[in-house]
């Protein structure tokens, strides 16, 4: 209970604070329907030709690159950056010293950070798939879906807090940090369905914990999943994507203490 407490104080504390920058939100609204409508005149070319695409309509592609677009705005998540600022300018030390861990107060402040999200762009852009390209989003199963993209939401997080440990032992990690986020969004199906990928990349980001991010809320959503020649029920790959979620925690308490270990055995 007082762990709930605290992280609805920090992610309260957090809205507050991201209210003050709501422009830039604002602006980000743009970025969803710029990017949907580049799909949309690459794919309409594509279809012009045929009914389907890797067992696709073009009224299913453009649903999927629409879900794409809102889970991203609902799953954003910087904290790669945040722990990789923190440890290079030293800041890093102030949280060690207070008694609630960093990556709980991460994950608390980004919780409020995207609640806002949710009112002032995938809201706003929701309507505007509706409205403009006649999309309606509606999913198949709602309950199995909030699970999934709740998932997709923790596995962002935790993904990208990995990436930004490697700031522990590399100076400069930027350009690791770059290659991570675009091998991480390739893998995670945001460019092209993975389902469209040769057989060989199938398997490969099959065992990947990437594709939880996007492709399978997304796949959940539309009312099934298939992936490298596995096809499961949406229990059973929920299922799986909340045992990804778990193993990624795992990995990410490892990699923090190593990293801590590293930071204090410096002289920080």
């Amino acid at each position: 209970m007082q762990a709930f407490r605290l992280m609805r104080a920090v992610a309260f504390a957090s809205y507050k604070q991201a209210t003050a920058f709501r422009s830039q939100m604002a602006v980000s609204i743009l970025t969803g329907p710029v990017y949907f409508l580049i799909q949309f005149f690459i794919w309409s070319a594509v279809y012009s030709t045929r009914e389907t695409v890797n067992g696709m309509t073009f009224g299913q592609i453009l649903s999927y690159y629409g879900l794409a677009a809102l889970i991203n705005y609902l799953i954003f998540d910087s904290a790669d950056w945040d722990v990789q600022d923190l440890v290079h300018s030293g800041k890093l030390v102030t949280f060690l010293l207070r008694p609630v861990s960093y990556r709980f107060y991460a994950f608390s402040a980004k919780t409020g950070n995207r609640l806002l999200a949710f009112l002032l762009e995938l809201v706003p852009v929701y309507f505007i798939f509706y409205g403009v390209f006649h999309i309606h989003l509606v999913p198949k199963h709602p309950l199995w879906f909030l699970v999934s993209v709740t998932l997709s939401f923790l596995m962002t997080f935790l993904v990208n807090f990995c990436i930004g440990t490697c700031a522990f032992w590399l100076m400069r990690a930027h350009g690791v940090r770059r290659m991570f986020m675009l091998f991480k969004d390739f893998s995670a199906g945001v460019f092209v369905p993975l389902s469209f990928f040769p057989d060989v990349l199938q398997t490969l980001v099959f065992f990947l914990p990437f594709q939880f991010i996007s492709y399978v809320p997304i796949q959940v959503f539309l009312g099934s999943y298939q992936l490298a020649g596995h096809a499961m029920s949406l229990p059973t790959i929920v299922g799986v994507q909340a045992s990804a979620v778990l193993a990624m925690w795992g990995v990410a308490e490892l990699l923090w203490r190593l990293g801590i270990n590293k930071f204090t055995g410096v002289g920080t």
